[in-house]
Protein backbone atom coordinates (compact mmCIF):
# COMPACT_ATOMS: atom_id res chain seq x y z
CA UNK A 1 0.00 0.00 0.00
CA UNK A 2 1.18 3.81 -0.78
CA UNK A 3 1.53 6.16 1.97
CA UNK A 4 -1.06 8.91 1.75
CA UNK A 5 1.62 11.90 0.61
CA UNK A 6 3.41 9.63 -1.89
CA UNK A 7 0.89 9.18 -4.40
CA UNK A 8 0.15 13.50 -4.38
CA UNK A 9 3.80 13.83 -4.97
CA UNK A 10 4.09 12.35 -8.20
CA UNK A 11 5.16 13.94 -10.96
CA UNK A 12 3.02 11.96 -13.46
CA UNK A 13 -0.22 10.38 -11.64
CA UNK A 14 -2.61 7.93 -13.69
CA UNK A 15 -4.81 10.83 -13.74
CA UNK A 16 -6.15 13.63 -11.88
CA UNK A 17 -9.66 14.18 -10.23
CA UNK A 18 -12.20 15.30 -7.66
CA UNK A 19 -13.90 13.74 -5.52
CA UNK A 20 -17.17 14.57 -3.37
CA UNK A 21 -16.13 14.87 0.01
CA UNK A 22 -17.96 14.61 3.02
CA UNK A 23 -15.81 13.02 5.28
CA UNK A 24 -17.69 10.33 6.36
CA UNK A 25 -16.14 7.23 6.29
CA UNK A 26 -17.45 6.36 2.24
CA UNK A 27 -15.98 9.64 0.72
CA UNK A 28 -12.57 9.10 2.63
CA UNK A 29 -12.34 5.45 1.35
CA UNK A 30 -13.35 6.26 -1.82
CA UNK A 31 -10.50 8.98 -2.21
CA UNK A 32 -7.84 6.49 -0.38
CA UNK A 33 -8.75 3.74 -3.41
CA UNK A 34 -8.16 6.10 -6.44
CA UNK A 35 -4.93 7.30 -4.92
CA UNK A 36 -4.05 3.92 -4.10
CA UNK A 37 -3.49 3.22 -7.90
CA UNK A 38 -1.69 6.70 -8.55
CA UNK A 39 -4.82 8.63 -9.53
CA UNK A 40 -4.07 12.29 -8.17
CA UNK A 41 -7.48 13.09 -6.25
CA UNK A 42 -8.69 16.79 -4.80
CA UNK A 43 -11.63 16.70 -1.88
CA UNK A 44 -14.16 18.61 -3.28
CA UNK A 45 -16.78 19.82 0.19
CA UNK A 46 -19.50 22.57 0.05
CA UNK A 47 -20.88 24.67 2.63
CA UNK A 48 -24.54 25.71 2.79
CA UNK A 49 -26.45 27.45 6.30
CA UNK A 50 -28.11 23.97 6.18
CA UNK A 51 -24.35 22.00 6.01
CA UNK A 52 -20.70 22.68 7.17
CA UNK A 53 -17.42 21.52 5.49
CA UNK A 54 -16.12 20.70 9.95
CA UNK A 55 -16.07 17.25 9.29
CA UNK A 56 -14.50 16.95 5.85
CA UNK A 57 -12.00 19.53 7.01
CA UNK A 58 -10.85 17.09 9.86
CA UNK A 59 -10.98 13.90 7.74
CA UNK A 60 -8.99 15.19 4.78
CA UNK A 61 -6.35 16.64 7.05
CA UNK A 62 -6.33 12.94 8.59
CA UNK A 63 -5.38 11.28 5.36
CA UNK A 64 -3.43 14.07 3.71
CA UNK A 65 -6.04 14.74 1.20
CA UNK A 66 -5.71 18.47 -0.48
CA UNK A 67 -9.58 19.94 -0.18
CA UNK A 68 -11.64 22.91 -1.25
CA UNK A 69 -14.73 24.46 0.07
CA UNK A 70 -17.38 25.67 -2.52
CA UNK A 71 -19.84 27.64 -1.17
CA UNK A 72 -23.08 26.03 -2.44
CA UNK A 73 -25.13 28.27 -0.52
CA UNK A 74 -27.42 29.67 -3.81
CA UNK A 75 -28.04 26.09 -5.21
CA UNK A 76 -29.41 24.22 -1.94
CA UNK A 77 -31.37 27.69 -1.37
CA UNK A 78 -33.16 27.15 -5.21
CA UNK A 79 -33.44 23.39 -5.13
CA UNK A 80 -35.37 23.95 -1.50
CA UNK A 81 -37.71 26.63 -3.63
CA UNK A 82 -38.18 24.12 -6.81
CA UNK A 83 -36.98 20.69 -6.09
CA UNK A 84 -37.30 18.51 -9.30
CA UNK A 85 -37.23 15.23 -7.57
CA UNK A 86 -39.43 16.37 -4.61
CA UNK A 87 -37.97 16.17 -0.91
CA UNK A 88 -37.17 13.29 0.98
CA UNK A 89 -38.51 12.97 4.69
CA UNK A 90 -38.54 16.62 5.50
CA UNK A 91 -37.26 19.45 3.78
CA UNK A 92 -33.93 17.78 1.77
CA UNK A 93 -34.22 17.85 -1.93
CA UNK A 94 -31.12 15.02 -1.25
CA UNK A 95 -31.84 13.21 -4.74
CA UNK A 96 -31.19 16.97 -6.64
CA UNK A 97 -29.13 18.17 -3.74
CA UNK A 98 -26.25 15.41 -4.59
CA UNK A 99 -26.62 15.76 -8.53
CA UNK A 100 -25.96 19.78 -8.37
CA UNK A 101 -22.86 19.08 -6.15
CA UNK A 102 -21.49 16.82 -8.89
CA UNK A 103 -22.30 19.27 -11.46
CA UNK A 104 -20.79 21.72 -10.00
CA UNK A 105 -17.60 19.70 -9.21
CA UNK A 106 -17.50 18.57 -12.59
CA UNK A 107 -17.35 22.06 -13.81
CA UNK A 108 -13.96 22.20 -11.89
CA UNK A 109 -12.68 19.27 -13.11
CA UNK A 110 -13.06 20.41 -16.74
CA UNK A 111 -12.03 24.13 -15.80
CA UNK A 112 -8.57 22.35 -14.70
CA UNK A 113 -8.45 19.72 -17.58
CA UNK A 114 -9.04 16.93 -15.21
CA UNK A 115 -10.28 13.53 -15.58
CA UNK A 116 -13.37 12.04 -13.45
CA UNK A 117 -15.41 13.24 -10.86
CA UNK A 118 -15.66 10.57 -8.22
CA UNK A 119 -18.63 10.22 -5.23
CA UNK A 120 -18.69 7.64 -2.17
CA UNK A 121 -22.21 6.44 -3.01
CA UNK A 122 -22.67 3.00 -2.29
CA UNK A 123 -25.23 1.05 -4.24
CA UNK A 124 -28.26 0.00 -2.30
CA UNK A 125 -26.94 1.92 1.01
CA UNK A 126 -30.03 4.77 1.12
CA UNK A 127 -32.98 2.99 -0.12
CA UNK A 128 -34.49 6.20 -1.92
CA UNK A 129 -31.22 8.45 -3.08
CA UNK A 130 -28.34 5.28 -3.76
CA UNK A 131 -30.45 2.99 -5.71
CA UNK A 132 -29.78 1.73 -9.15
CA UNK A 133 -32.36 3.99 -10.65
CA UNK A 134 -31.48 7.36 -8.58
CA UNK A 135 -27.67 6.80 -9.00
CA UNK A 136 -28.54 6.33 -12.96
CA UNK A 137 -31.34 9.02 -12.94
CA UNK A 138 -28.11 11.78 -11.28
CA UNK A 139 -25.48 10.75 -13.46
CA UNK A 140 -27.73 11.71 -16.44
CA UNK A 141 -29.44 14.83 -14.65
CA UNK A 142 -25.56 16.11 -13.24
CA UNK A 143 -24.30 16.41 -17.14
CA UNK A 144 -21.63 14.36 -16.40
CA UNK A 145 -22.34 10.74 -16.88
CA UNK A 146 -18.89 10.20 -19.32
CA UNK A 147 -16.49 11.07 -16.02
CA UNK A 148 -18.79 10.13 -13.09
CA UNK A 149 -16.87 7.27 -10.87
CA UNK A 150 -18.31 5.29 -7.93
CA UNK A 151 -15.45 3.89 -6.74
CA UNK A 152 -16.75 1.70 -3.78
CA UNK A 153 -19.61 0.29 -5.94
CA UNK A 154 -18.27 0.22 -9.54
CA UNK A 155 -17.40 -3.27 -10.55
CA UNK A 156 -21.45 -3.45 -9.77
CA UNK A 157 -22.59 -0.68 -12.50
CA UNK A 158 -21.77 0.25 -15.76
CA UNK A 159 -18.40 0.62 -16.84
CA UNK A 160 -17.24 4.05 -17.44
CA UNK A 161 -15.52 6.02 -20.24
CA UNK A 162 -12.91 6.99 -17.15
CA UNK A 163 -12.60 3.26 -17.12
CA UNK A 164 -12.72 2.16 -20.18
CA UNK A 165 -9.80 4.88 -21.23
CA UNK A 166 -7.29 3.03 -18.79
CA UNK A 167 -7.17 5.93 -16.60
CA UNK A 168 -8.43 4.27 -13.63
CA UNK A 169 -8.37 0.18 -13.38
CA UNK A 170 -12.21 -0.51 -12.99
CA UNK A 171 -10.40 -4.25 -11.80
CA UNK A 172 -8.63 -2.28 -8.16
CA UNK A 173 -12.18 -0.31 -7.82
CA UNK A 174 -14.87 -1.98 -5.55
CA UNK A 175 -18.06 -3.93 -5.42
CA UNK A 176 -19.36 -2.76 -2.44
CA UNK A 177 -23.34 -2.85 -1.71
CA UNK A 178 -25.96 -2.81 0.72
CA UNK A 179 -26.26 -0.96 4.25
CA UNK A 180 -23.91 -3.34 5.90
CA UNK A 181 -20.47 -1.31 6.68
CA UNK A 182 -18.53 -4.56 7.24
CA UNK A 183 -16.98 -4.15 3.60
CA UNK A 184 -15.99 -0.57 4.40
CA UNK A 185 -14.68 -1.36 7.97
CA UNK A 186 -12.11 -4.01 6.35
CA UNK A 187 -11.28 -1.58 3.32
CA UNK A 188 -10.57 1.23 6.26
CA UNK A 189 -8.07 -1.66 8.21
CA UNK A 190 -6.47 -2.04 4.88
CA UNK A 191 -5.55 2.03 4.69
CA UNK A 192 -4.58 1.62 8.34
CA UNK A 193 -7.77 3.85 9.45
CA UNK A 194 -8.54 3.61 12.95
CA UNK A 195 -10.61 6.59 13.65
CA UNK A 196 -13.49 7.78 11.38
CA UNK A 197 -16.89 9.09 11.74
CA UNK A 198 -19.64 6.64 11.51
CA UNK A 199 -21.55 8.96 9.34
CA UNK A 200 -21.02 12.88 7.72
CA UNK A 201 -24.52 13.69 7.85
CA UNK A 202 -25.78 16.37 9.87
CA UNK A 203 -27.98 18.56 7.17
CA UNK A 204 -30.44 20.54 8.91
CA UNK A 205 -32.70 20.13 6.16
CA UNK A 206 -33.25 16.44 7.19
CA UNK A 207 -34.51 17.10 10.65
CA UNK A 208 -37.91 17.51 10.90
CA UNK A 209 -38.02 20.32 13.58
CA UNK A 210 -36.04 21.93 11.23
CA UNK A 211 -38.30 21.82 8.39
CA UNK A 212 -40.73 23.38 9.88
CA UNK A 213 -39.49 26.73 10.60
CA UNK A 214 -37.91 26.64 7.49
CA UNK A 215 -41.27 25.67 5.64
CA UNK A 216 -42.34 28.67 7.16
CA UNK A 217 -39.81 30.97 5.10
CA UNK A 218 -39.96 29.31 2.07
CA UNK A 219 -43.90 29.59 2.17
CA UNK A 220 -43.21 33.37 2.86
CA UNK A 221 -41.29 33.59 0.10
CA UNK A 222 -38.11 34.37 2.30
CA UNK A 223 -36.13 32.01 1.55
CA UNK A 224 -33.13 34.60 0.49
CA UNK A 225 -33.23 36.22 3.80
CA UNK A 226 -29.99 34.92 5.38
CA UNK A 227 -30.81 36.80 8.29
CA UNK A 228 -33.60 34.73 8.77
CA UNK A 229 -32.18 31.44 7.75
CA UNK A 230 -29.62 32.41 9.95
CA UNK A 231 -31.75 32.40 13.55
CA UNK A 232 -33.90 29.31 12.62
CA UNK A 233 -30.70 27.66 14.12
CA UNK A 234 -31.87 29.28 17.79
CA UNK A 235 -34.67 29.52 20.09
CA UNK A 236 -38.10 28.13 20.12
CA UNK A 237 -40.19 29.22 17.08
CA UNK A 238 -43.33 30.47 17.49
CA UNK A 239 -46.37 31.44 15.03
CA UNK A 240 -48.55 34.02 16.41
CA UNK A 241 -52.10 34.28 16.39
CA UNK A 242 -51.52 37.77 14.32
CA UNK A 243 -49.21 35.99 11.98
CA UNK A 244 -45.78 37.22 13.38
CA UNK A 245 -43.11 35.16 13.98
CA UNK A 246 -41.41 34.91 17.62
CA UNK A 247 -38.30 33.45 18.61
CA UNK A 248 -37.42 32.73 22.20
CA UNK A 249 -34.13 31.94 23.20
CA UNK A 250 -33.41 29.01 25.19
CA UNK A 251 -29.81 29.51 27.21
CA UNK A 252 -27.38 32.74 27.71
CA UNK A 253 -25.47 31.75 24.92
CA UNK A 254 -28.49 31.73 22.52
CA UNK A 255 -29.67 34.91 23.68
CA UNK A 256 -26.50 36.75 22.66
CA UNK A 257 -25.94 35.43 19.56
CA UNK A 258 -29.89 36.39 18.43
CA UNK A 259 -29.12 40.00 19.73
CA UNK A 260 -25.91 39.96 17.70
CA UNK A 261 -28.19 38.67 14.51
CA UNK A 262 -31.89 40.50 15.16
CA UNK A 263 -30.17 44.09 13.61
CA UNK A 264 -31.61 47.40 14.18
CA UNK A 265 -35.04 47.14 11.69
CA UNK A 266 -35.61 43.80 11.00
CA UNK A 267 -36.71 42.31 14.41
CA UNK A 268 -37.93 44.08 17.70
CA UNK A 269 -35.71 43.05 20.93
CA UNK A 270 -37.56 41.80 24.66
CA UNK A 271 -35.56 41.83 27.33
CA UNK A 272 -37.21 41.01 31.01
CA UNK A 273 -35.82 42.88 33.51
CA UNK A 274 -35.10 42.17 37.56
CA UNK A 275 -35.57 38.18 36.99
CA UNK A 276 -33.56 36.22 34.55
CA UNK A 277 -35.19 35.31 31.52
CA UNK A 278 -35.01 34.79 27.69
CA UNK A 279 -33.90 37.32 25.18
CA UNK A 280 -37.01 37.13 22.41
CA UNK A 281 -37.26 38.45 18.97
CA UNK A 282 -39.92 39.77 17.02
CA UNK A 283 -40.40 40.46 13.67
CA UNK A 284 -40.39 44.45 13.22
CA UNK A 285 -43.47 44.62 11.20
CA UNK A 286 -45.71 42.59 13.70
CA UNK A 287 -49.05 44.18 14.70
CA UNK A 288 -49.74 45.19 18.03
CA UNK A 289 -51.89 42.47 19.27
CA UNK A 290 -48.72 39.90 18.29
CA UNK A 291 -46.19 42.36 20.17
CA UNK A 292 -48.62 42.27 23.31
CA UNK A 293 -48.57 38.46 23.19
CA UNK A 294 -44.44 38.04 22.77
CA UNK A 295 -44.28 40.35 25.63
CA UNK A 296 -46.15 37.78 27.53
CA UNK A 297 -44.41 34.75 25.82
CA UNK A 298 -40.95 36.17 27.23
CA UNK A 299 -42.32 36.58 30.45
CA UNK A 300 -44.05 33.10 30.25
CA UNK A 301 -40.10 31.60 29.44
CA UNK A 302 -38.67 33.81 32.18
CA UNK A 303 -38.01 31.95 35.84
CA UNK A 304 -41.14 32.10 37.80
CA UNK A 305 -41.72 35.10 40.29
CA UNK A 306 -45.10 36.04 41.90
CA UNK A 307 -47.02 38.57 39.70
CA UNK A 308 -46.40 40.44 36.74
CA UNK A 309 -42.64 41.14 35.42
CA UNK A 310 -41.38 44.22 33.56
CA UNK A 311 -40.55 43.64 29.47
CA UNK A 312 -38.26 45.99 27.72
CA UNK A 313 -38.50 46.48 24.37
CA UNK A 314 -35.31 47.35 22.04
CA UNK A 315 -34.66 48.07 18.81
CA UNK A 316 -31.65 47.11 18.15
CA UNK A 317 -29.42 48.31 21.44
CA UNK A 318 -31.85 51.66 21.30
CA UNK A 319 -35.05 51.37 24.14
CA UNK A 320 -37.96 52.35 22.97
CA UNK A 321 -40.52 51.50 26.37
CA UNK A 322 -40.89 49.28 29.08
CA UNK A 323 -44.30 47.38 29.76
CA UNK A 324 -45.53 44.86 32.89
CA UNK A 325 -47.29 41.99 31.61
CA UNK A 326 -48.72 39.05 33.03
CA UNK A 327 -46.69 35.90 31.94
CA UNK A 328 -48.15 33.45 29.52
CA UNK A 329 -48.47 29.80 30.81
CA UNK A 330 -45.99 27.80 28.34
CA UNK A 331 -48.77 25.34 27.74
CA UNK A 332 -50.83 27.88 25.99
CA UNK A 333 -48.30 28.73 23.70
CA UNK A 334 -47.37 24.86 22.84
CA UNK A 335 -49.76 25.56 19.76
CA UNK A 336 -47.80 28.22 18.36
CA UNK A 337 -44.55 26.40 18.33
CA UNK A 338 -42.64 25.27 14.67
Amino acid sequence: MNDASDIQGQEAPRSRGAVLFSGGLDSMLAALVLREQGCAVTGISFASPFFSPRQAKESAAAISLPLEIVDFSDDILSLVEHPKHGFGGALNPCIDCHGRMILRAGEIVRSRGWDFVATGEVLNQRPMSQNRRSLEMVAKDCGVADILLRPLSAQLLEETEVERKGLVDRSRLCAIKGRSRKEQMALAAHFGLEKYPSSAGGCLLTEKLYSNKLALLRNQGRLRDRKAITLLKFGRHFLLPGGAKAIVGRNLAENEAMRNIAGDADYLILRPIGVPGPTTLLEGSASAEDLATALRLCAGYSDKVPGDIRVRIFKGEELQEERSVTPLPREEAHGWLL
